[in-house]
């Protein structure tokens, strides 16, 4: 009897690890998958706006109102995706998903033990609001890291740009840039100006604190800092440089066109 407990042992741990391995190949086949579809299909949600109807339907907040609509990157005025970029993050053109040199800034300034700065790229932003949650924990950095990496490979730049501006969340219930323009400035975002489209920028840091209706003189300033940057960049020729190279790869993959 001891003997045929014994060899039961083995057997069932052999089991419990097929099933683990199935169940992490499955993991990442799915993960895989869906990245790569998502290179040509528009995501009809995302983690974050679901989060925040389901957190507004729990508390039955009676204002909230839930704006979003998709707008092609070629709807887009070329002033709001140099105005993300000279906000967020400049070297987006030239990283693999990860500013390393912003890291470095931001452990310095820790080590210092000054406030740490925010040393996200736009693509780890985008990987955040597709698939995971807000806070702050090793695991959603795990998760966050791995999302960046397979949308850099999967991923050209253009479709990273125009992913991010239509999930990022603009206010309460406002996400992506269409509604965005909408709501706030009743004209389509083909046609936000670059004042408008600094002011857009300026609150993506927090979108709850900071408002673009009666923005606080912080956002004015941040606004203010924005533009100075587009023009630094070189303005709309930048971006028209971007979207001239459609199939423009990211420095870690081939873009699928």
């Amino acid at each position: 009897m001891n003997a045929r407990r014994g060899r039961r042992r083995p057997e069932r741990f052999a089991r419990v690890r097929r099933a683990a391995t199935l169940t992490v190949i499955a993991w990442f086949a799915v993960t895989i998958g869906i990245v790569v579809a998502l290179r040509w299909l528009d995501p009809p949600t995302t983690s974050f706006m679901l989060i925040d109807r389901l957190g507004a339907l729990v508390s039955a907040e009676p204002a909230y109102v839930f704006r979003h609509r998709w707008v092609e990157g070629s709807q887009m005025s070329a002033t709001i995706k140099l105005a993300v970029i000279a906000a967020e993050d400049q070297r987006f053109l030239d990283h693999g998903g990860f500013d390393f040199v912003e890291i470095e800034h931001a452990l310095s300034q820790r080590s210092r033990g000054v406030s740490m700065r925010g040393a996200s790229t736009i693509t780890q932003q985008t990987a955040k609001n597709l698939f995971l949650w807000p806070g702050q924990s090793w695991l959603r950095k795990g998760l966050e890291a791995y999302f960046t990496m397979l949308i850099e490979v999967c991923w050209p730049k253009t479709r990273v740009l125009e992913v991010y501006l239509n999930v990022a969340e603009f206010g309460r219930g406002v996400f992506g840039v269409g509604a965005a323009s909408e709501h706030y400035f009743r004209q389509p975002a083909s046609q936000l100006n670059g004042s408008q489209s600094a002011l857009l920028a300026a609150v993506l840091p927090n979108p709850i604190r900071y408002r673009i209706q009666a923005p606080s003189p912080y956002v004015r300033e941040r606004q203010a800092w924005i533009s100075q940057q587009m023009r630094a960049l070189g303005g709309e020729q930048y971006v028209r440089a971007l979207d001239e190279r459609s199939c423009l790869p990211s420095r870690v993959g081939v873009a699928w066109c």
